[in-house]
C-alpha cells in the first residue's frame, strides 16, 4: 500500500562511475547498479564513465540531468587527493538529503564497523531531480541502492519534482 503523499511517478535512472582506473568492462559497482534497477523495474537511461576530475563528473552530471530523474554516482567519496566526488556534485544540490548519508553510514557500520566513517556519501536535489554519490566498492553500491535508494526514490521525487506536486 503506498501512503496518498506518495504520488506515482515514473523513474528514470542515470549511472555514473566516477574511476580513472576502471573500463566499461571492469566497472563491477556502476554494472550492479544497473543491475539493480533493472530489477526493480527502472529504466536506466544513462551511463557514464568517467576520470576522477571535476571537470569530467560535472560534464556527466549534466548530461545525465537531461537523461533521468534519479542519478546514482559510485566512487570518490573517500579522503584521498583524487576523491573529488563530492566537490563536483556540490554546487548543483538545491537540497541536501542530510538523512541518506546518516543511514548509509549507519547500515554501513554494520556491515564494516568504524570504517564507514571514512566515506563522504550524499544525496541532494536539483531541479527536482535527486542526485546520489556513492563509494566505489560492489558491496557499498549494493546496500545504497538496495536499500536505501530504491525503496525511496518514488517518495523523494513525489516530493521533490515541482510537476509532482
Amino acid at each position: 500500500m503506498t501512503p496518498e503523499h506518495i504520488h506515482k511517478v515514473a523513474i528514470t535512472a542515470a549511472v555514473i562511475t566516477v574511476s580513472s582506473s576502471r573500463t566499461p568492462e571492469t566497472d563491477e559497482s556502476g554494472q550492479v547498479i544497473r543491475d539493480l534497477f533493472q530489477k526493480a523495474g527502472i529504466e536506466v537511461t544513462y551511463y557514464a564513465l568517467v576520470p576522477d576530475r571535476i571537470e569530467h563528473i560535472r560534464t556527466a552530471l549534466v548530461l545525465s540531468l537531461d537523461h533521468a530523474n534519479c542519478i546514482v554516482l559510485t566512487g570518490g567519496t573517500g579522503l584521498t587527493p583524487d576523491d573529488v566526488t563530492i566537490e563536483a556534485i556540490r554546487p548543483f544540490v538545491e537540497k541536501e538529503l542530510e538523512g541518506f548519508g546518516e543511514i548509509f553510514r549507519w547500515k554501513s557500520f554494520q556491515e564494516i564497523g568504524t570504517a564507514a566513517i571514512l566515506t563522504r556519501a550524499m544525496a541532494g536535489i536539483s531541479h527536482g531531480k535527486a542526485i546520489f554519490a556513492l563509494p566505489g566498492s560492489v558491496a557499498a553500491v549494493s546496500l545504497g541502492t538496495r536499500e536505501i535508494i530504491i525503496p525511496e526514490i518514488h517518495h523523494i521525487i513525489s516530493h521533490a519534482a515541482p510537476d509532482q506536486r
